[in-house]
């Protein structure tokens, strides 16, 4: 991978902090801002959906939603090669594995060559990507439904304490970096790409929404 993001990525989110995430999902379970968007796609009550799950950690969404029949078939995307090896164990271990397609990458990279999913989520992927336009695009190019996200509210003093936080990075020279996009640029940009927000459950740091396609 070229971009320097994706290679900051791979120093942060390395094999002891995935084997960290996965234990503490197996003790309290999805995080808050995650269940909201697991919660809304369970009582949907649609079954048999394909997803695209971008930057997907330790495979949470798709474990939940495998597991509850809401989806059949599974890709996941991520920049961290440790947490592809953490999820697919995982996958191992609950039985579906043969049921998830594992890809290392960029997503906007690799987006050209991937399939459409009726679910794309993203899941604290845009506050780790420097080009909200692009993955944004990208993950709407990809949706035949639904697309789930989870990201940081972009209010004063979390753009402050993200600031000190780079901070911290750069010091340690390493070039990954945290990013706060508006909101109200987000939502725009889905709307002009034909979706509409049905979902918007907020947190102190945390915002989780789902948008659906128009006509699906």
């Amino acid at each position: 991978m070229n971009c320097c993001q994706c290679q900051g990525i791979e120093e942060v989110f390395d094999t002891k902090t995935a084997k960290n995430d996965l234990k503490r999902y197996h003790k309290k379970g999805p995080a808050k801002s995650t269940r909201f968007l697991l919660d809304w796609l369970k009582q949907m009550g649609e079954t048999g959906l394909t997803l695209l799950d971008v930057g997907g950690g330790v495979g949470i969404i798709q474990h939940e939603l495998l597991q509850a029949g809401v989806v059949e078939t599974a890709v996941h995307i991520d920049a961290a090669s440790p947490y592809l090896q953490v999820s697919q164990k995982e996958a191992r271990r609950l039985g579906h594995a043969d049921r998830v397609t594992y890809q290392f990458g960029n997503f906007v990279d690799l987006a050209p060559k991937l399939e459409t999913a009726d679910i794309v989520t993203l899941d604290r992927v845009l506050c780790c990507y420097h080009d909200m336009p692009a993955l944004v695009n990208a993950a709407a190019g990809h949706s035949d439904k639904y697309i789930g996200l989870v990201f940081p509210r972009d209010v004063l003093v979390l753009e402050w304490a993200v600031q000190l936080v780079n901070l911290i990075y750069r010091l340690s020279k390493n070039p990954f970096r945290i990013f706060i996009h508006p909101t109200k640029e987000i939502d725009m940009r889905l709307n002009q790409l034909g979706f509409q927000r049905i979902l918007h459950k907020a947190q102190f740091f945390w915002q989780s929404m789902v948008y659906v396609k128009a006509g699906s």
